[in-house]
């Protein structure tokens, strides 16, 4: 039982190894630009001096952070070994160390960081409440969630049928069929990926926080009570906590 239940963490992390020469290639197109000056105007509002990026891949994440706030401290967590040395042969690692560990159990003291972020990493895990409590665990101020948001994906009435199952805890079970007992899908362009919404996350993280912000990922116009639930396929979650 085991073996099975690491199966899946091994073959996202056997993707990531196979393909990290090729990594910031296959994802150059995927950055949005306003997601990253949001996150970069949320920095400057909260003061930030240092910030931890969880999965941080090839580090690029880290270069445009000093880019843009030559101030701040910068720090990346990433599992896959051939990622980082990427990282370091692409200079990135100049930006701020990266540190080889899992999400699920992030190496740092609680509130070691003034703003804690993730770029599309939540929909690759099989536990993401485990990775967002770390997350808030470490945070002080803020913590930036960029990732999947399964209801605004398919056609609207397929939406509407995926908000309802979840809202009637029959999701699971769905998506247990969909996917033959695997609980996962495998591309060639995302390796292997679960069923996530951030609206998965959404109450425990506004039990840590005082405030909280969603915005669509992408373009998407307003043109439905329920945007960005039901109108984008990707939501940013901003969740502060207001200054003692």
């Amino acid at each position: 039982m085991a073996a099975n239940a690491k199966a899946p963490v091994e073959i996202q992390r056997q993707y990531y190894a196979d393909t990290a020469t090729r990594y910031e290639q296959m994802h150059a197109d995927e950055a949005d630009p306003f997601s990253l000056q949001f996150f970069y105007s949320i920095l400057r509002l909260v003061d930030a001096q240092s910030v931890l990026d969880v999965g941080t891949a090839t580090g690029r994440n880290l270069r445009n952070f000093k880019q843009a706030l030559p101030h701040l401290s910068v720090c990346g967590v990433e599992p896959v070994r051939g990622l980082i040395d990427q990282a370091i042969q692409q200079g990135h690692a100049d930006c701020g160390p990266i540190i080889q560990a899992s999400g699920e159990a992030l190496p740092f003291a609680d509130a070691s960081f003034d703003v804690v972020c993730e770029f599309a990493v939540l929909h690759h895990v099989p536990n993401p409440a485990r990775v967002v409590q770390e997350m808030l665990r470490v945070a002080r101020k803020a913590v930036f969630i960029c990732d999947s948001n399964r209801f605004g994906q398919g056609s609207l009435p397929m939406r509407f049928l995926k908000l309802a199952l979840y809202k009637a805890g029959l999701w699971g079970i769905c998506n247990y069929i969909k996917t033959r007992g695997k609980g996962y899908q495998i591309t060639e362009g995302d390796g292997l990926a679960y069923s996530y919404s951030v609206y998965d996350s959404l109450d425990q993280i506004s039990r840590w926080a005082d405030r909280v912000i969603l915005v669509p990922a992408g373009a998407g116009k307003a043109n439905s009570w329920f945007h960005p639930l039901l109108t984008t396929i990707g939501v940013t979650v901003c969740a502060l906590r207001d200054s003692k």
